[in-house]
């Protein structure tokens, strides 16, 4: 079957406090394959040994050496200057340049690697995902169905390989680029054909009251946190009050069964 990994990164003590979870949910669907953290050197000694002790194969990596010119178009202010998001809040945690440090995971020694962001949280087995072509993603679907053309780089597939990583490097830092939702829209890019998976893959945390026909518990594998984070106070925190419980149940050691989870429609 090869060498397989699931990967994440994590770029600071807030995202690793997202990837404990993370891994304690792949602990209990049941996966044997390996767990892996990208770390850059924003993440403290104390949370490192926290995700070693959940069993994560630890690896520090750099960010990308990115031209000056890249750096400064891609900067957090410059970045929402340009790009604003306009449909929920970036937590200030969040540092747009270090996103494309998930690149690295290319130079891996794996055969198969499914990513996913520190924020998501994996309710059943996906292993089966494994076994998927590269480049596979869910559909960036939280507001309509007219999202359905770009993806989400929050859980993808992906084959290792130093060519492609090199392929990567050398379109990213293009004399000009500018990747409007950094990872997100160069992976879009550099995989045009990219191959979509359900969007219970990665069903992204808005579509709780934005689409609830779309939601099914018996069917979300993966649940993704996007914008504002279930361990912050924010403003729509009782909107998501039954996902944010769910992830703090999580972190306590006692999850439910999702069965016995509240349907959006009610909640609302």
């Amino acid at each position: 079957m090869g060498r397989r990994a699931y990967v994440t990164l994590v770029t600071n003590d807030d995202f690793a406090r997202g990837a404990c979870v993370l891994l304690s949910s792949l602990a209990r669907s049941g996966t044997t394959a390996d767990r892996v953290v990208l770390h850059t050197g924003g993440v403290g000694p104390a949370a490192l040994d926290r995700l070693a002790t959940l069993g994560a194969t630890l690896v520090p990596v750099d960010l990308l050496p990115t031209s000056d010119a890249f750096n400064a178009a891609h900067a957090r202010d410059r970045l929402h200057g340009a790009a604003p998001f306009t449909k929920g809040d970036k937590p200030s945690f969040h540092t747009p340049l270090d996103n494309f440090a998930k690149l690295r995971l290319w130079q891996l020694p794996y055969d198969r690697v499914v990513f996913l962001d520190a924020d998501t949280l994996v309710l059943r087995n996906i292993d089966r995902l494994f076994d998927y072509p590269e480049f596979c993603a869910t559909p960036n679907v939280y507001e309509s169905l007219s999202d359905f053309h770009r993806l989400n780089s929050g859980v993808f597939t992906a084959r290792p390989s130093q060519e492609t990583f090199d392929a990567m490097t050398a379109r990213l830092d293009a004399p000009g680029a500018f990747w409007r939702r950094t990872d997100q829209t160069f992976l879009q890019d550099f995989f045009p054909d990219w191959h979509g998976l359900p969007v219970t893959m990665n069903m992204l945390q808005y579509v709780w009251f934005n689409l609830p026909g779309l939601w099914s518990w018996k069917a979300i594998h993966v649940l993704h946190y996007q914008y504002e984070k279930p361990w912050q106070d924010h403003a729509k925190s009782d909107r998501l009050r039954p996902l944010i419980d769910l992830w703090r149940a999580y972190e306590q050691g006692t999850p439910p069964d999702p069965a016995t989870l509240p349907d959006p429609c009610a909640s609302r």
